[in-house]
């Protein structure tokens, strides 16, 4: 699913203009980037998910292409858990 067909969707479900659906979901998007700026950013949904970030060390890799090894260096990285809702619903 796009962006463009989840506002489709979320604007046919509230029974409200594209236009809208697109604000709101723009400005959730916005929430949970803001939000996971913060030191200890965590955004947790009940039933969807939790939004975190995490701290990736320094590590070696390879360029795939030479097969050189390289240092690729730490970097933050956000994490997602889906919560006993979602899961359920993905299984069936």
């Amino acid at each position: 699913m796009t962006k463009a067909e989840l506002v489709d969707k979320m604007a046919a479900d509230a029974d409200i203009p594209k236009t809208k659906a697109a604000v709101a979901l723009n400005s959730f998007m916005d929430s949970i980037a803001e939000t996971l700026k913060k030191k200890d950013g965590k955004v947790t949904l009940v039933g969807f998910g939790t939004f975190s970030k995490m701290r990736r060390k320094k590590r070696k890799g390879r360029n795939p292409q030479t097969g050189e090894e390289i240092s690729i260096k730490a970097c933050n990285v956000v994490k997602f858990k889906p919560g006993k809702k979602l899961k359920d619903a993905a299984a069936k």
